[in-house]
């Protein structure tokens, strides 16, 4: 059993690290990738290190990698949204660990969707 002053001060911690998400967050470009069973299943993982070694390799700043549950969209996975601040949501499908690195350089670097890579051009095809 933690003691109360080590309580607060967890609580304290935690309080800080949420207040300063808040003040970053129009600042952040988001990357949310699917990670429930079906996610994994099809190949989220090894895309979401590929993701991961791609902004750090790039040195790239506010920009968060963060994992989500089912959408309702197996068929679709692995889905990635990439979120950059100001602009709408793009969600990629079927995304695979090699189509990342084009996605964090068009997308995330200079602001181009990738669109053959999307949701969009998928229901299309």
């Amino acid at each position: 059993m933690k003691s109360l002053a080590e309580l607060e001060a967890i609580r304290k911690s935690t309080l800080e690290r949420i207040n300063l998400r808040k003040e970053e967050k129009g600042e952040v470009t988001r990357v949310v990738i699917g990670m429930a069973t079906c996610g994994i299943a099809a190949g989220a993982r090894p895309v979401m290190l590929a993701f991961m070694d791609e902004i750090q390799k790039r040195h790239l700043e506010h920009v968060t990698v963060s994992q989500t549950g089912c959408i309702g969209m197996c068929r679709l996975e692995p889905m990635v949204d990439v979120i950059l601040p100001g602009k709408d949501k793009v969600t990629y499908v079927h995304v695979k660990p090699e189509m990342v690195s084009r996605i964090v350089a068009e997308h995330i670097v200079n602001g181009r969707p990738v669109d053959e890579y999307t949701i969009g051009a998928a229901e299309n095809a």
